[in-house]
């Protein structure tokens, strides 16, 4: 067996591990300048055309606004400074898009860089934990197929806390990489782990413990040391993990619910009840209270629902495949190869340690989000990013080193084959978006794996420009999809990388024909179901005309589009800045405001006079108004930079505030305006979209009862200072 290139110690008494152990001193003079290389391009192109989702995901723009004007609302991660409700996450992933506000202003690169940021530093940690192992080429390789992986371009370049999520989850395998290396300070390195994994978890609660068991599988059965030894310091790890994130889930479930914001998400005010059911087990099993609605339902199935088809297909379908499966074949192959290739290596072989991590942690992030029932979004794929990632480069290395035997040359050949397969398999479902690039890269794979096959029988040369093909071939269709993304706006609650068409038909969860779920177009900004690009053209929802488009980043329309059987919702798109960059309105398509599916993707508009009117005498009011839904709420906060009541949070779903809460509000003159959303307050459209328990319908109905209603613009207010019953 030939040699690989780690850096860091292995089992004691293999001649071939010892070898290994030579580590820097080896390194070329070309691997820094690669590195940083690799880095810079990675920051370049993630920040390339950054302003042009101007504020993304207003949901939480609104509160990372909201944490730059108060540290209360920083620390509990309120939509609005004047703390009504939280987002219906942890606040981690807020803090540093917070803190960048809270420094330069607020604005759509201040909001997005820091996770532009999260994206280089987790193609470093990943680069660093590659090349440790397995050498400098296995470590660039690996961080070259990070930076290009369609999810992760769109999502280091989003606000949603799936950057940070990946960057942690990514710190957490390197640490117990570290770990399992025999030497001084491999228990801090799991202590790190465990820290991470906390942190991980005040970013999006149970999905950081994803790939806890196969990590702390992995090391119990393969670190130095007895068995003891182990299991004290992967208690040490718990415990730091414990602590980590039970400092902020202690101080909120301690302090007096009356002077904290409502937990949003949840429907009893309590963040444990947020984390096992609506972001805990409801996201497995379906049931999820005050949600927009689960999957396949209670225990899945493969008819799926709302969110698509569950199976083992799901990574693989129209909607998903070319988010993050173009090099998941790959990854399952070489992963296998690994294995076999470290099969009689000593238990604490820091090598096949490596395969089992990696492999674990694809596996079973594999697996839940294949068959999770409840709320599933095409984006949450690049949790596997950085997993694929890694073994795509480990597996390459090994089978290199390996490429005399003809098994290990045949192995990087059929990888080659069905890297280039599956590729030409993704482009197909987008055949009139750069057709010549289809089957060029099946031409090219086909090549590379013939030449792949014999080369550890010809000139090194030969080999290295038969892998250097296959490479190409096999990172072409995702580098497409990802210079179409970072070339590409996406706002709104559900987005997706690449072309419009990859991600095929289906229903609700980012799958809607022609762009809908906050997908935007080059010069402009897509409305629901609409492709409203340089062209103008019109997009339709289901059951009703769309809105018309004008290009140069420019919308216009008064409210034509409709939800499927509705009315026109209020505050469809009148005007957006140029290029989608966030100056004084609010950019973004208007959805329809807080109830009703477009309150789920995006909020409304803010007209001129709108903003105008909510800016007049705003410092007399806690809130300058109140609305249903957090989306609606957000696109006013933004423009205005004043709190606004996200009446139920998100889905407008949350009992928060109830109608005697309100009705008190309104008395002590804390509300100017309720802002009424898919028609007239109490109509069609301010209904609780997750249909959860709550007094939003009797809000709304009680405000269109006894105030007086007013006409911004397009949109319609309600001035609770105001008493019709009063003047009557």
């Amino acid at each position: 067996m030939t040699t690989l290139n780690p850096t860091a110690p292995a089992a004691r008494g293999s001649d071939r591990l010892a070898r290994l152990r030579r580590g820097r001193a080896e390194d070329a003079p070309w691997v820094r300048p690669a590195f940083l290389g690799l880095l810079v391009v990675t920051g370049v192109l993630y920040l390339w055309n950054l302003s042009a989702s101007g504020y993304a995901n207003s949901f939480y723009s609104a509160a990372v606004q909201a944490g730059g004007e108060s540290w209360k609302a920083f620390f509990f991660g309120s939509l609005d400074a004047a703390n009504a409700i939280t987002v219906d996450k942890p606040p981690a992933a807020l803090w540093p898009m917070a803190l960048s506000v809270r420094l330069f202003g607020l604005g759509s690169w201040q909001i997005l860089v820091p996770e532009v940021l999260m994206g280089v530093a987790t193609v470093g940690v990943l680069y660093a934990a590659v090349r440790r192992r397995f050498g400098a080429g296995a470590g660039l390789i690996a961080g070259t197929v990070l930076a290009l992986t369609p999810v992760a371009a769109l999502m280091f370049r989003f606000n949603n806390p799936d950057a940070l999520l990946a960057l942690l989850m990514t710190v957490a395998v390197y640490g117990v990489l570290r770990a399992l290396e025999d030497g001084p300070g491999a228990a801090k390195w799991l202590v790190w782990a465990g820290v991470a994994f906390g942190f991980a978890f005040l970013a999006k609660t149970l999905q950081a413990f994803l790939i806890l068991p196969p990590l702390a599988l992995v090391y119990a059965v393969c670190a130095p040391g007895g068995i003891g030894r182990r299991a004290g310091r992967l208690a040490l790890a718990g415990l730091a993990m414990l602590v980590s994130a039970g400092w902020w889930v202690a101080l909120v479930e301690l302090w007096p619910a009356s002077s904290r914001p409502y937990v949003g998400g949840s429907q009893n005010n309590s963040f444990l009840e947020l984390t096992f059911g609506y972001n805990g087990l409801g996201r497995i099993n379906g049931n999820e209270t005050g949600s927009v609605g689960g999957g396949g339902g209670p225990g899945g199935g493969a008819g799926g629902g709302r969110w698509g088809e569950t199976g083992v297909g799901r990574m693989f379908n129209d909607s998903v495949g070319g988010q993050i499966s173009w090099l998941l074949p790959a990854a399952l192959l070489l992963l296998v190869a690994g294995l076999v290739v470290t099969r009689r290596a000593p238990r604490t072989d820091t090598a096949r340690s490596a395969f089992l991590v990696w492999g674990g942690a694809l596996l079973m992030t594999l697996a839940v989000f294949s068959f999770m029932a409840g709320i599933f979004h095409e984006y949450y794929t690049i949790a596997l990013a950085p997993y694929v990632a890694a073994l795509v480069g480990m597996g390459a290395a090994v089978l290199w080193e390996e490429r005399t035997r003809f098994a290990a040359s045949a192995a990087l050949a059929v990888t080659a084959a069905v890297t280039a397969w599956w590729a030409w398999t993704l482009l197909g479902r987008t055949p009139d978006w750069l057709p010549w690039l289809r089957w060029t890269v099946l031409v090219a794979g086909g090549a590379a794996a013939l030449g792949l096959l014999v080369a550890g029988r010809v000139d090194r040369r030969f080999g290295l420009a038969a892998a250097g093909l296959g490479l190409a071939a096999g990172l072409a269709g995702p580098f497409a999809y990802t210079l179409e993304t970072v070339n590409t706006g996406h706002q709104g609650s559900i987005v997706t990388a690449g072309p419009a068409g990859g991600r095929g038909p289906g229903g609700f969860g980012g799958r809607m024909p022609g762009g809908f779920g906050g997908r935007t177009f080059e010069g402009g900004t897509a409305f629901p179901g609409g492709q409203n690009g340089q062209g103008g053209q019109n997009g339709q929802m289901p059951g009703g005309p769309g809105g018309q488009g004008q290009g140069q980043g420019q919308r216009q329309g008064q409210g034509q589009g409709q939800m499927p059987g509705g009315t026109p919702p209020q505050g469809m798109p009148q005007g957006m800045p140029q290029g989608g960059t966030a100056r004084g309105e609010r950019p973004g398509f208007g959805g329809g405001g807080g109830g009703g599916m477009g309150g789920l993707l995006n909020g409304a508009n803010v007209g001129t006079e709108a903003k105008a009117a909510l800016l007049k005498d705003a410092g007399s009011y806690t809130w300058v108004a109140a609305t249903v839904g957090a989306q609606n709420a957000a696109s006013y906060q933004l423009a205005t930079e004043k709190p606004v009541m996200a009446i139920g949070g998100f889905n407008g779903s949350d009992p928060s505030p109830t109608l005697a809460q309100f009705k008190q509000y309104v008395a002590e003159g804390k509300i100017h305006y309720f802002i009424g959303s898919g028609g007239e307050a109490g109509g069609e459209g301010n209904g609780r979209m997750g249909g959860g328990p709550g007094g939003n319908s009797e809000i709304s109905t009680w405000v269109s009862e006894t105030f007086e209603k007013v006409t911004v613009g397009s949109a319609t207010f309600y001035d609770l200072t105001k008493d019709l019953t009063k003047e009557k």
